[in-house]
Parts: C-alpha cells; sequence; structure tokens
C-alpha cells in the first residue's frame, strides 16, 4: 500500500520535494502559471530517475476547471485507479495567499487568489482523499477578518467528515535559515481508516504530534541565542562564525547554507538583477540590518527574514555589492543544491516561485510526522 498524492498550486514543487524524499508518490501536478509548471517539470528531469514524472501527468489549469465537467471526471476516475491500488490518496496545495498577506493585498477570501482557498477545500470536499495538506501565510489567522473565513473552511471540512489540526510553524524549528511562518491545516477523512479513534482527543479533534520532527522544537529558543546584528558592510571581508553562538545553531547561518550548496557555482548563480537607481544608497546598508521596508541585507552569521521576493522586498548579499541570486535565495529557502531552475525562465518568476514555495526541511518534516501517523492508524 502506497501514499498517492495530487498535488494544486504546485508551484516549482518546494512543498512536493518534501514528500517525494519521505517516499510519498506525486501522481498528479496542478499548476496555473505556465513558467512554473515548466519549472517543476524541469527541476526534476535534472534528478531523475530518482524522481520519477507523476502517473497521471502535469496539467496546466485553474483548480476551479476540476469542480464540474470534464475535467472533474477524468480527476474522480485517476482517484478512483488509485483506490483500485489500494493506495492512500493525499491532497496537497496552497493556494495562491497574497490576499490574504499582512504585507500584501489583504483582500482577503473575496480576493482574486483569496477565493481558491475555498475552491481547494470544496475540490477536497467533492473527491474525498484519505487526508490533505493546505498551507498558507499566518495573515490567514492573524487577523479577525480573515480567521472567520479560515474557520468556516474548518468547519465544512468536519461536515464532510474530516477531523482537522492545524499549526503556525516557523521554518527556523526545522533547520530552516529563514524566519518565516506558515499556517499549515491537515486532515483525515474519518471512515478512510479503521485506527484513527487512536489520534482524535476529548474534543474530537485530531492529536496531531506537530513538533515531532522539529530540529529545533522550542522558537524562542533559538531567537534567544546570541545571533549578531549589525556590522559595516565591507565587500569581500571574510568573518568567522561568532564564538558566542553555539555550533548547534550555526546550521541556521546564511552562510552556512550558502557553503553547504555552493552557491557560487551552481547554475543559477549568475541569475542576480542588477542594482542601478540608488546604488551608493545600497551600499552604506551594514551587513544584517533588515530595518529596511524594501533593501535588507542579510547578515552572514544569522538567519534571513521571510523570502518573499514579491512583496518589493530585496535581500542584499551580506558581503558582495549586489543583491543575492536565484541560487542563494534557494539556499535560504533550504533547497538541495541539486535543484535548479530552467535557463531561459524569466528571472523575476525564478524569484517568485522560490519565494512563494514552501521551506524544504519544513515540508520534509511535515511530511515525516504525517506518513508515521498514517502508519499507526491504517
Amino acid at each position: 500500500m502506497a501514499i498517492s498524492l495530487f498535488s494544486f498550486f504546485s508551484g516549482a514543487g518546494l512543498l512536493d520535494l518534501g514528500f517525494e524524499a519521505e517516499q510519498y508518490n506525486i501522481v498528479f501536478v496542478n499548476e496555473y502559471e505556465r513558467s512554473f509548471l515548466d519549472a517543476y517539470i524541469y527541476a526534476r528531469q535534472q534528478h531523475y530517475p530518482l524522481l520519477r514524472e507523476p502517473r497521471y501527468g502535469y496539467h496546466q489549469a485553474d483548480i476551479r476547471q476540476y469542480l464540474h465537467g470534464e475535467q472533474q471526471d477524468k480527476l474522480f476516475n485517476h482517484i478512483k485507479r488509485e483506490k483500485r491500488y489500494h493506495n492512500i490518496v493525499g491532497f496537497i496545495g496552497g493556494p495562491p495567499c497574497p490576499d490574504f498577506s499582512i504585507a500584501g493585498k489583504n483582500l482577503g477570501k473575496d480576493g482574486r487568489n483569496g477565493v481558491l482557498s475555498l475552491s481547494y477545500v470544496n475540490l477536497i470536499i467533492q473527491c474525498h482523499p484519505d487526508f490533505f495538506v493546505f498551507e498558507n501565510v499566518k495573515g490567514l489567522v492573524k487577523t479577525e477578518k480573515h480567521r472567520k473565513h479560515f474557520r468556516y473552511l474548518k468547519r465544512k471540512l468536519r461536515q464532510a467528515g474530516y477531523i482537522t489540526s492545524d499549526r503556525i510553524l516557523n521554518s527556523l524549528c526545522y533547520g530552516v535559515p529563514q524566519d518565516r511562518d506558515r499556517i499549515i491545516l491537515i486532515g483525515f477523512k474519518r471512515d478512510s481508516f479503521a485506527n484513527i479513534a487512536g489520534i482524535i482527543n476529548a474534543r474530537g479533534m485530531l492529536a496531531f504530534p506537530w513538533g515531532e520532527n522539529a530540529v529545533f522544537p522550542n522558537l524562542n529558543t533559538v531567537k534567544g541565542q546570541n545571533w549578531p546584528t549589525h556590522c559595516a558592510f565591507n565587500p569581500g571581508q571574510r568573518m568567522y562564525a561568532p564564538r558566542n553562538l553555539p555550533r548547534e545553531y550555526r546550521c541556521l547561518a546564511v552562510e552556512t547554507w550558502f557553503r553547504k550548496n555552493d552557491v557560487i557555482n551552481h547554475p543559477n548563480a549568475a541569475d542576480i538583477f542588477r542594482v542601478k537607481a540608488g546604488r551608493t544608497k545600497i551600499d552604506t546598508i551594514q551587513e544584517g540590518d533588515v530595518s529596511g521596508k524594501s533593501f535588507k541585507r542579510l547578515h552572514r552569521w544569522r538567519y534571513s527574514p521571510t523570502a518573499a521576493y514579491g512583496n518589493n522586498e530585496v535581500h542584499l548579499h551580506p558581503y558582495a555589492a549586489r543583491r543575492i541570486s536565484v541560487a542563494e535565495a534557494m539556499a535560504v529557502q533550504s533547497l538541495p543544491a541539486w535543484f535548479s531552475l530552467p535557463p531561459q525562465m524569466p528571472l523575476t518568476q525564478k524569484f517568485k516561485v522560490i519565494g512563494n514555495g514552501v521551506p524544504y526541511l519544513m515540508s520534509r518534516a511535515i511530511a515525516k510526522t504525517l506518513k508515521a501517523t498514517l502508519d499507526g492508524i491504517r
């Protein structure tokens, strides 16, 4: 019995990669943006045969097309086929989130992208996967306006027979060199699992062990370390790791990941936006000064702020007079060194698809915890 995943809003597949690393099978991939889907396909071709083609292919389509008509019938047939194989079927996806982002449009459920969260939930309810994963920005639960919509989505899922659990997770807790919060909602269909009673708490909710595979379970402890703050920007100058920063936390430093991924020799190393206007001013920003609304210079021996390259946020290299490269942005997202994007992909799209993704190591930890839970109840 295998675990078959139908992936929606797939982007370049950062969320999917974590699940594939934990032996889930991606059998169906859906993404609306053509350049993102091409990036998904390209990245996996570079790592074939370790990552195989999805059984039912790649699909460029609006998710709402699967709620009715011919596309719905095809999707139903794919799911039925997996059931005939006696495979567990899961849906994973993160609907586009700028309408729920505090730093974004904040239009909520009625925004052009915001409506897709309900579409994803409706698709889950119509297709009855055995479990699902729903990922989004923390803004979905941080403001009352959006929190009300999130409660509505969860209520619909419970009424459809799912038990759910959700948690805001920070990628630092999973060894990612980035301070990034994400809301993760997980649900299991009650009638799909013989031993599901073992993971239902006294309130009838899913008791999911969220922290089971965290590298650093306590976020306050992580942030409370002696992280360096600001220092003068000196291009090319060497700087050793601070002695008062415990060695076990150095895995969260930007420089650790730049070295680990050999970013200067990466296929996307030359993918860099050139700074034109305001160059003199930019070069006065200290290493580690991330207080600016737009330009933030990373500190080599500290973790990065959230990679949000579509919100006019620019991350400057710690010790080079330039913006960070696509390869370096991938390292900030804890992607494996082999992962790369196609040369012909527009630079803006490269940064956008990387910034939109779920950090790889966080995705992998979620997948591992979920798999252990599935093994205990089926």
